[in-house]
């Protein structure tokens, strides 16, 4: 059935046309009423396949389907084949990063709108499920201002560590962090710092600037010390990258340059504070763009780090995603995680951005090997902010107004819902085919109560009737072009 409920006044969630990233096909069509349609995502019965659609113009923004489940097909070249026998990597979520401004604006909601917004952005029955969150460590180029946890006025220093504190994200992240917990207790914590204090750095300001080679051991125990008081807030960090984007050192925020040898010690010091402060948290280097795979290799390739290090992990704005295969290949005990990709006003065609999130994203990324798929803002304002310093025209998952407090579900929304929704922490990606020259597209997965799951993208000029089969059982889909599906069955 489709469950439709109208949302507290405050919260106007304005299913509206946004943005997309390649020619445009079609212009969408604003829908009639600000409520929010979802389907629970009850088991479907042996006999039946329970399917969500979502079409480029957005009419249709995970619509629910029943198909029937048959015997005895047989498959042609046109049709999406699933082997659950051959298996892949384990999935640990799907979602996006709680920046300060993300947290902040969530938190200018009033208490039952804010309840709804976490409802429906991480709840797994009624809403898109998101499982996993990204955290900045201190300032990014989203938050209120710069800082980080140990700043020194005046040019000073804290080598002990002794003024060390997360106090500052007890304002907004943290508060907003154990609500996101509330509203759905599988959701993971990922932590990733933009920059050390000034003080640890070779030019003494937060932005831009290299880690002082003397200060690699005092970095660590900062961090080791951030994740412990996390943990103790009620915040624990499942995984924690050593840099966000280390080959990316910029005066406009806070940011820092980290190069692989570097990187490889403050690995092996970090993860023996965590390993000593009792802490589980795994660590991944690299947290940067498809486009390098020599920083991965020559990280990977220390014995020391790799010793220390679970993985890498991802950012999409240069390369493409086949190079966490290429990773994966030479390194096939580490794993690959997917953290950041963000839209933006550069690109204005709804039907398109749902397209590319899924082709490269939550297809793309966990076909080579992503345990995780990551957005960039969970939540900016309609001008693209607050920013500090950075891009002045991202686009969160969900916009909030803070004047009004309407708040728009983006087309990253339905994108991530689409398998957040459907594929549980813990599921694991197995076999499936794709045919069309590649535009027909799919990734498959089967949960930890057995189900399949299987997400598909009509990335073709048309219409695409088609059958899904596994072992000689199936069903038939006719897909829309341009439209994404989610199919569940036993």
């Amino acid at each position: 059935m489709t469950y439709k409920r109208t949302l507290a006044p405050a919260l106007l969630i304005a299913l509206l046309t946004a943005c997309g990233a390649s020619t445009p096909t079609s212009t969408p069509a604003a829908p009639p009423t600000p409520t929010l349609v979802v389907t629970p995502t009850a088991a479907p019965a042996t006999s039946t396949v329970n399917g969500w659609l979502t079409t480029p113009d957005g009419s249709k923004r995970l619509a629910a389907q029943t198909l029937n489940l048959k015997s005895g097909l047989t498959a042609s070249t046109n049709d999406l084949t699933i082997d659950p026998a051959t298996t892949y990597q384990t999935i640990e979520g799907f979602g996006a990063a709680l920046t300060e401004s993300s947290a902040h604006l969530i938190d200018t909601l009033p208490p039952t709108g804010r309840a709804d917004l976490l409802r429906t952005l991480f709840d797994p029955t009624f809403g898109a499920g998101l499982s996993y969150v990204r955290i900045p460590l201190g300032a990014s180029d989203f938050a209120l201002s710069s800082y980080t946890y140990d700043d020194v006025p005046g040019g000073g220093a804290d080598p002990t560590l002794a003024n060390l504190s997360v106090t500052r994200d007890e304002r907004h992240v943290l508060p907003v962090a154990r609500a996101i917990r509330a509203a759905n207790g599988a959701v993971r914590f990922m932590g990733s710092p933009w920059s050390a204090p000034a003080w640890m750095k070779d030019g003494g300001v937060l932005e831009g600037g290299r880690l002082a080679p003397t200060a690699l051991n005092t970095y660590a125990a900062y961090l080791t010390r951030v994740v412990t008081q996390y943990a103790a807030s009620g915040v624990p960090l499942s995984t924690l990258t050593l840099q966000n984007e280390p080959r990316f050192s910029t005066g406009a925020y806070p940011s820092m340059a980290l190069e692989p040898a570097d990187a490889a010690r403050v690995a092996v010091s970090l993860a023996s504070g965590l390993r000593d402060a009792g802490q589980p948290t795994k660590l991944l280097g690299w947290d940067h763009n498809w486009d390098d795979l020599g920083y991965a290799r020559a990280l990977l390739g220390d014995p020391d780090a790799r010793a220390a290090l679970a993985g890498t992990a991802w950012h999409c704005y240069a390369g493409d995603e086949r190079a966490m295969s290429d990773v994966k290949s030479a390194f096939p005990d580490k794993d690959v995680y997917f953290t950041e990709c963000s839209g933006g006003g550069w690109a204005t065609n709804w039907g398109a951005n749902l397209a590319w999130t899924t082709e490269h994203l939550t297809i793309g990324a966990t076909r080579n090997f992503a345990k995780t798929v990551l957005l960039w803002n969970l939540a900016l304002d309609p001008r693209g902010g607050p920013t500090n310093g950075g891009c002045g025209n991202c686009r969160g998952v969900v916009t909030i107004d803070p004047a009004t407090g309407a708040v728009t579900l983006n087309e990253e929304y339905y994108a991530l819902a689409h398998v957040a929704k459907f594929v549980r922490p813990g599921a694991v990606r197995v076999a499936s085919a794709t045919f069309g020259a590649g535009n027909v597209q799919s990734a498959a997965f089967v949960n930890p109560d057995g189900t399949r799951v299987m997400l598909i993208l009509n990335g073709s000029g048309g219409a695409r009737k088609f059958n899904v089969i596994e072992k000689g059982r199936g069903f038939n889909v006719n897909l829309p072009a341009g439209s994404v599906a989610t199919y569940v069955w036993r």
